[in-house]
Formats: structure tokens, sequence, C-alpha cells
């Protein structure tokens, strides 16, 4: 059966009958809604909603969440809840992750979804939020090239997988690659981790440069016990990220007025443009980002501290180019949702684009 995670809709059995799914991914930064029809055994997004609620904001350095980041994201997941209400949701599911996994009165905001807007919210693993990601993203992945290390740069951590890409299976008139988790980490930074570890400062070149050094040595022993840099010579791996800091570079090489979902997901970055995409950001002041189309009043500190891991990760792995994937945990909830209303059969949904 379907997991029925809201009250308002969910008591009707799961039909196969064009119903109407959602997800919510409440990170550490931002709290993000999709809603969507399944056809057939595919899925067409047609409502969507996020906020930037910074729900982490504190909690490196308390370990508790505040009742201001409290009520931010209870007013977010209100707006959420009306929407799931006025599309009819059937299924929902709702997670959560580095911020109520670290949280000791992350409780408290679970019991006011649940008892304010009826929304059951599952504090899910590390593993279960790279596991979601990678459900979400794989279709960006090139089947042709046989291993990949795909990242998510969150708010309150940075999930980073090595993957085998096995021999692609047909599936409905069309061939999926087959994907094997051989390792993963989660690493302790996220940008709002960060921007409370140094309190919202001014940041300087030592601070960024502190950042860069530290997420490359964290992933050093994680790559050497994988023999990764031995696979990167051999021309064997590609890499994918998801994350507001993959895709604002993104928006930005692609000199975007305005912030284009159907011109960022799969859109490839050189890592030498990287490179010189974040020194240009970080060369930036504070109103010059905020003024920024592909950046915004909202994100002027949180950029640069995605730039930081980013350019860490580039450093460890510096392979030729980067695919963005504007995809993850929300995507991969649907998928799965869908893949439960066929246990029978191995589907793999596609993403129809309205």
């Amino acid at each position: 059966m379907l997991r029925s995670r809201y009250r308002g809709h969910m008591n009707s059995p799961p039909s196969k009958d064009c119903p109407t799914i959602a997800a919510i991914d409440l990170g550490t930064n931002s709290c993000r809604l999709l809603i969507a029809k399944v056809e057939g055994q595919a899925f067409q997004v047609i409502d969507s909603f996020s906020r930037v609620v910074r729900l982490g904001e504190s909690v490196h350095t308390t370990n508790r969440l505040t009742e201001a980041a409290i009520q931010r994201t209870i007013e977010a997941l209100r707006i959420c809840q009306e929407k799931i209400e006025n599309n009819k949701v059937c299924h929902l599911r709702a997670v959560t992750t580095e911020a109520c996994r670290r949280a000791e009165n992350s409780d408290d905001l679970v019991k006011r979804a649940l008892n304010e807007l009826g929304l059951s919210i599952d504090i899910i693993s590390a593993e279960e939020e790279a596991r979601l990601a990678l459900s979400g993203c794989a279709g960006v992945l090139n089947s042709r090239i046989p291993f990949a290390l795909a990242f998510d740069i969150g708010g309150g951590s940075t999930e980073v997988m090595w993957l085998r890409i096995n021999e692609p299976r047909r599936l409905h008139r069309r061939r999926f690659p087959v994907i094997e988790v051989i390792d993963c980490i989660s690493l302790p930074y996220g940008v709002v981790t960060l921007c409370d570890r140094y309190n919202n400062q001014s940041y300087d070149l030592d601070i960024y440069n502190e950042i860069r050094h530290e997420v490359a040595k964290l992933l050093t022993e994680f790559s050497q016990r994988n023999n990764i840099p031995a696979t990167m010579a051999r021309q064997k791996v590609q890499m994918i990220g998801t994350s507001g800091t993959v895709t604002t570079l993104a928006a930005i090489s692609l000199n975007l007025e305005r912030y284009d979902r159907r011109m960022i997901d799969g859109v490839s970055l050189e890592i030498s443009d990287i490179h010189r995409m974040c020194a240009e950001i970080f060369a930036l002041n504070q109103e010059q980002r905020a003024h920024h189309p592909c950046i915004g009043a909202g994100r002027t500190d949180l950029v640069v501290m995605g730039t930081g891991i980013l350019e860490g990760i580039c450093d460890t792995w510096p392979v030729p180019s980067l695919r963005v994937a504007d995809r993850g945990v929300r995507e991969g909830i649907l998928m799965e949702l869908v893949k439960e209303m066929y246990p029978s059969k191995s589907v793999h949904p596609r993403f129809v684009k309205k």
C-alpha cells in the first residue's frame, strides 16, 4: 500500500486512475514541494513551491531549532498544505533531513506539523537522503561512462556517492542504466551550518580557502579507499551535482535573466569554468550578489559557502566537466511512490514536462 502521509485526501485507497501524488523535502535551508499527476508509469509535475526557511540556523552551535525557524517553517508548510488540498493529492510523503537529525527538539516541529497541518514528516537518515537524491537525479547520468561521483550540497550537510553504472537494460522501449552505490560519505558541512560557523561575517579569502581545504581533506580518505584517482586516470568517471549552488552556476553560465529549470537540468559545466565563476561570485560584494538575477538577496552568503564546498569537491576530483541536475530528493520520492503503485514491475518513471 502506498504511504499515506496527509489526513486530508489520504483515506482513499490507492488508485492507478491518474492519481495525484506529492513530495515535500524540508531541508536545512529550504522547504520544497512537488505535486504531480501519474500518467501511466510516468509523472507530470503540475505544481511546485519553494521557500527559504533557514530551519537549521544556529543548530550547528546550539543543537536546537529556534522558535523563529520553526515558525517560518510552519508558515511554509501551511502553503504546502493548501496546495496539497487544492490539488486533491491522494498520496504524499514529507521528509526532513540534517537540521532535524541534529536538533534535540526536532520533535517540536514534527508534532506542530502534524497537529496544526495534518502533515506527517519523516526524519530520514543521511543514507536515505542520499538514496532519494540519487533516485531523483539518475536520469542525467551517462550510461556509457562506468563510474560516477554524485553529490548534493545541502543546507546542513553535503552528501557524496561513488557509483557504478552497469549495463543499461530496456524497460518500456527505453534503456535505463542500472546504478550501484559502491560507497557514500556525509560531510558535516552545508551552506547554512557554515554561515552559522562563521557568524555571517564578511568572508575573506582565508576563510574561503579554509572551507575549500577542509572539504578536500575530508574527501581524501574516501577517494583513496575507493581508488577513485586511478579510475579517473583511465577516464572512466563522470560527476553530477544537485544543489542550489550548482544550479546557480549553471544559470550564470547561460546568462539567464531569471531562473528556468528547463534550461538548467542536464547542463554540463567545464571544471575550469566552475573555478572561474566561483572566483567571480566571491569577488562580488553583498549588494552586488543581492542584485544578481541568479543569486538574489536571500542567498548572498549561502552561495559563497556553497561555492567553497564545490571547489573543495572539484579540487579533489578534477574531472573535465560536471553535469548539473535540477532534481533530487523530491523527485526521488515521487519516483518511489510511482514504483509502489507497480510493485510487480521494474518501473523507472520518466520525467514528463508540461
